[in-house]
């Protein structure tokens, strides 16, 4: 799905902004409208895969990779990552095309522990081949029976004169079977519960590591479950300390989680974008669909949804990059911004009629793709705890 998306946002005119930005936008905006005017239709697991892998390389040659990884020594676009960068990115990727917010996204959140945490030597062996799109990266959490609940992980890392050995299973891993290495978080026992939890880099031809399944979606992503059977990992890929796993896997996931929110914008945005234009050109009972007064209600409670949930998007954006502690602000952002979503893609599907369930139709495309954005990476409900917890202990 591509369109052509307005040049300069008013947005971008709110304080969060600085020219820096308001320029980045204008240059992706015209990047995407080059690039990714060829809608990708077919679903297969294989045409998937290519053409998941096809985009990274794309982004990566386009130069938008290098925002996914922090450190200029190592490709990086900047020393830290500018979180608003990082959300203008997944919103206009996924203004335009999902699966290459997609491919965006996986970038950032396979290598995010390695740029936060990881040593030297790590950084140089993984993050100028991501940066550049060469490699395709991996964030290996879950398990069949530790989701939300990170805690109950049981895949173990057991010590040896050699390094780690991994036993177990990670499942519904984005990017599992296409990538070249996960990033693996594993019980190695220092503590009980999420402080005896360490996390690892494991290259995808490790002996051991092996793809059991792959899992289909409703919009269709490359996903996996991994198995380790006796898989050897050096001393060496350990990322941070032993039993510091968890600490590694919160931190990534308050960088990413507003950038989550980020991409429900730019779902939400093509389905306003897409349900005016059909407001303006379908003929109904002798005049335009929008001269109707409910359809210009539903196109204002859209906009104002869409409004409030930038509003909290940026907002968490720009206080990460003022070096605030955003873990509620981004939990309120990605909550928010995934269930205002839901609601505008509705209404866009709705006020299409049956053109709205077709598949091929940019709107029917949208709906399968936002469900996904309320569960990963913290579903609604987790994000509400988050936010209950945080401001009973503040």
């Amino acid at each position: 799905m591509s369109s052509t998306a307005p040049s300069h946002p008013p947005e971008l005119d709110w304080p969060f902004f600085d020219d820096s930005h308001r320029d980045f936008k204008v240059r992706l905006d015209a990047w995407c409208q080059a690039h990714l005017a060829n809608a990708h239709h077919d679903e297969s697991r294989d045409a998937v895969d290519a053409e998941c892998i096809r985009l990274v390389r794309l982004l990566g040659s386009g130069g938008w990779l290098r925002h996914t990884v922090s450190g200029t020594a190592y490709g990086a676009a900047s020393d830290v990552i500018d979180t608003r960068q990082l959300c203008l990115l997944r919103e206009t990727l996924a203004f335009h095309n999902g699966l290459s917010d997609f491919a965006f996204a996986m970038q950032g959140l396979g290598t995010g522990a390695i740029s936060l945490m990881g040593n030297a030597e790590q950084k140089q062996r993984y993050l100028p081949r991501v940066a550049c799109g060469q490699a395709l990266s991996a964030f290996a959490l879950g398990e069949p029976d530790a989701g939300s609940d990170v805690a109950a992980m049981q895949c173990s890392a057991t010590a040896t004169a050699d390094g780690y050995v991994l036993n177990g299973r990670k499942t519904w891993i984005s990017n599992g079977g296409i990538a070249d290495f996960y990033v693996v978080f594993a019980r190695t026992g220092e503590a009980p519960g999420a402080r005896g939890i360490t996390a690892f880099i494991v290259d995808a031809d490790t002996p051991g590591l092996s793809i059991e399944e792959r899992i289909d979606v409703v919009a269709p992503h490359p996903l996996a479950t991994l198995k380790f059977d006796h898989c050897q990992v050096s001393g060496v890929q350990r990322i941070g300390e032993a039993g510091q796993g968890f600490k590694v896997a919160m931190a990534t996931l308050d960088v990413f989680r507003t950038s989550v929110a980020a991409a429900a914008l730019g779902f939400g945005r093509r389905a306003l974008h897409e349900s005016i234009g059909r407001a303006r050109s379908r003929q109904m009972f002798g005049q335009r669909l929008g001269d109707f007064q409910i359809t210009q209600t539903k196109i204002a409670h859209m906009a104002t949804l869409l409004d409030a949930a930038t509003l909290l998007t940026y907002r968490a954006a720009w206080l990460r990059d003022q070096g605030g502690r955003i873990t509620r602000e981004a939990a309120m952002a990605k909550m928010t911004a995934t269930e205002n979503a839901q609601q505008i893609i509705d209404m866009a599907v709705q006020m299409h009629g049956g053109m709205g369930v077709q598949k091929g139709v940019v709107v029917e495309s949208l709906y399968r793709e936002i469900r996904a954005l309320r569960i990963y990476e913290g579903a609604t409900e987790v994000q509400q705890l988050i936010i209950g917890k945080d401001l009973l202990k503040r």
